[in-house]
């Protein structure tokens, strides 16, 4: 990761805003990004994203390439996965900038409280999910990483 005064100046004004919903909003963890924002982040190496949905999930609808996986919730009975933050170590360092995924942003959510109250700093949640929310005919079509056309595979 690139150091701070280093970070390009449309990098920089992703990351405010995404500080300014978090304390908008008064989540625990450092920031909220929109999936586009959370894909440019990626992209220029300023943050590494973190999919905390199902292996289930993750095989049968899709995933983002390079992404880390880890799940946060285990199915099929959706309980806490009691290794989730040792994977979490092992894998990334605490001053590391995380985007945390999932389906439509609320493990995520949960998973980014989870990892500031353990010392992660830079835990941001991506807004939408991999899915997004769910019109009126319970179909998720309306906003999320798929439908905004970035990178996925089956």
């Amino acid at each position: 990761m690139t150091a701070v005064h280093e970070i390009p100046a449309a990098v920089r004004q992703i990351l405010e805003r995404a500080e300014d919903r978090a304390r908008a909003d008064q989540f625990s963890y450092r920031g909220a990004v929109t999936p586009t924002e959370a894909w440019t982040l990626t992209q220029v190496g300023a943050a590494r994203l973190l999919d905390v949905r199902t292996d289930a999930e993750r095989e049968l609808v899709g995933s983002v390439p390079g992404a880390e996986a880890v799940e946060f919730k285990r199915y099929p009975d959706w309980s806490q996965n009691p290794d989730f933050l040792a994977e979490v170590k092992r894998r990334f360092a605490p001053e590391e900038r995380i985007l945390l995924l999932c389906r439509s942003a609320q493990r995520s959510h949960h998973a980014a409280k989870l990892l500031a109250d353990a010392g992660y700093e830079n835990a941001y949640n991506i807004l939408e999910g991999f899915e997004g929310d769910k019109d009126e005919t319970s179909q998720r079509v309306i906003n999320g990483w798929k439908v905004r056309g970035l990178p996925w595979q089956h």
